[in-house]
């Protein structure tokens, strides 16, 4: 593959500008997460004055807990501002074991645990450990849009695997099968899911788990929401017989604790993979900071009352949100089981995703996300947070009710 130019430079100034810097063309295989380029938007229209309710960025709206931003404090006065080990501080890696045994109820090592910074480096890792050029990998569609991007850059093949509203947001047994070929390298589950809100059942996990085994395929289990769920409880693929071996479990403290800028998360790895993925922290990040693991071991130590507040708060929302949005002509929503989205249907409005988000932010000072940006099988849809106050998702559904109107007119 040709190279390309970093830039390029007029005819009038080619005197004075530098010659433009030869690029690597596997940048052009990085995507981007829209929910960022959409905030960027939003906040130059509020520094020219406009007034903007924001539904379109991912992460809660609560507070870090006090006793997680306390036990930062305390750690960076007694010195925890130095490099640590790779893979994370032995404390940490053994509380993140313990937790992960009890909530998925089956035995972690310590040593299976790799702690980054923020989750997106488990992604990462994980594809470029496992994923050769022109392996496949299947992951969800619509689905997280880093997914598909660092498939990409890491050489393999993205096979997107539908799923789908009348399915409630989950994938058909028969279609995940069909996409199956001898270059599947990798399946990456996502449960809650982002952005639908959708939750897989065992009987899903099941077909996935069934095939995994059969075909000595390795899974990538994003269960970052796992804590966000409102009714029943969490079904891990990792908890499957078979499915620990050959399971990488992604999760985190981003959402579960409000913990997104802290930048803290980590990967639970089969033992012949945890050297690699070291390596990789290595010539990568060097370490996670430590004051933040000192703050995430209160997190996991500490009391969860303020993460079971959270999410009854965020069900709240959900109820009020969803009732909503299905009240307004040509908007249909189905009620999400987890996560804090909702991923209405607003194709009978008449606009493409992309150009819905567009018009609600300018004229209507609505923040959303195109369906789209999470994959072509979101067109038609809308991702809306619900990680915001009552009164302003009652504003939002106000605007939202009278750009459904003027569209419907």
């Amino acid at each position: 593959m040709a190279r390309r130019a970093a830039g390029t430079a007029s005819a009038t100034d080619a005197d004075q500008a530098p010659a433009a810097l030869p690029l690597a063309a596997r940048l052009d295989q990085l995507g981007t997460e829209s929910a960022f380029e959409v905030l960027a938007r939003a906040r130059e229209l509020e520094r020219q004055g406009r007034d903007v309710i924001h539904l379109e960025i991912g992460e809660p709206d609560f507070d870090t807990p006090a006793h997680i931003r306390a036990a930062a404090t305390a750690a960076l006065g007694e010195g925890w501002t130095h490099y640590g080990p790779a893979a994370g501080q032995p404390e940490l890696r053994e509380a993140i074991a313990a937790d992960v045994a009890r909530r998925r109820g089956v035995p972690v090592a310590p040593s299976q645990v790799i702690v980054t910074p923020g989750a997106k480096p488990v992604m990462f890792f994980t594809m470029l450990a496992l994923v050769e050029p022109g392996d496949e990998v299947v992951y969800p569609d619509p689905g997280f849009p880093i997914y598909e991007s660092m498939i990409r850059f890491a050489g393999g093949r993205p096979v997107p695997l539908v799923l789908r509203e009348e399915r409630a947001f989950a994938f058909d047994p028969d279609e995940f099968l069909a996409l199956l070929s001898p270059r599947t390298r990798l399946i990456v589950l996502n449960t809650p899911h982002n952005p639908t809100g959708g939750s897989l059942d065992r009987a899903a996990l099941g077909v996935v788990a069934a095939a995994a085994r059969e075909r000595e395929i390795a899974v990538l289990a994003d269960e970052i929401y796992s804590r966000i769920l409102y009714a029943g409880e969490h079904v891990s693929i990792y908890s499957l017989p078979g499915l620990a071996e050959r399971t990488i479990l992604l999760d985190g403290f981003s959402k579960t604790y409000a913990m997104t800028g802290w930048r803290l998360g980590y990967g639970v790895f089969p033992p012949a993979l945890v050297p690699h993925v070291e390596r990789l922290m290595v010539n990568s990040v060097s370490c996670t900071a430590s004051f933040v693991q000192r703050a995430g071991l209160a997190a996991l130590q500490g009391p969860q009352d303020a993460v079971a507040a959270m999410v009854a708060e965020f069900r709240r929302r959900r109820d009020l949100f969803v009732a909503g949005l299905n009240a307004i002509p040509g908007i249909r929503c189905l009620e999400p089981p987890g996560a804090f989205y909702a991923f209405p249907n607003v194709s009978a409005l008449g606009l493409s995703s992309d150009a819905l988000a567009d018009r609600l932010l300018r004229e209507y000072g609505l923040a959303t996300l195109a369906g789209t940006a999470f994959g072509r099988a979101g067109e038609g849809y809308l991702r809306l947070s619900y990680a915001n106050s009552l009164p302003n998702l009652e504003a939002a559904l106000a605007r939202l009710a009278a750009a459904a109107a003027t569209l419907r007119a």
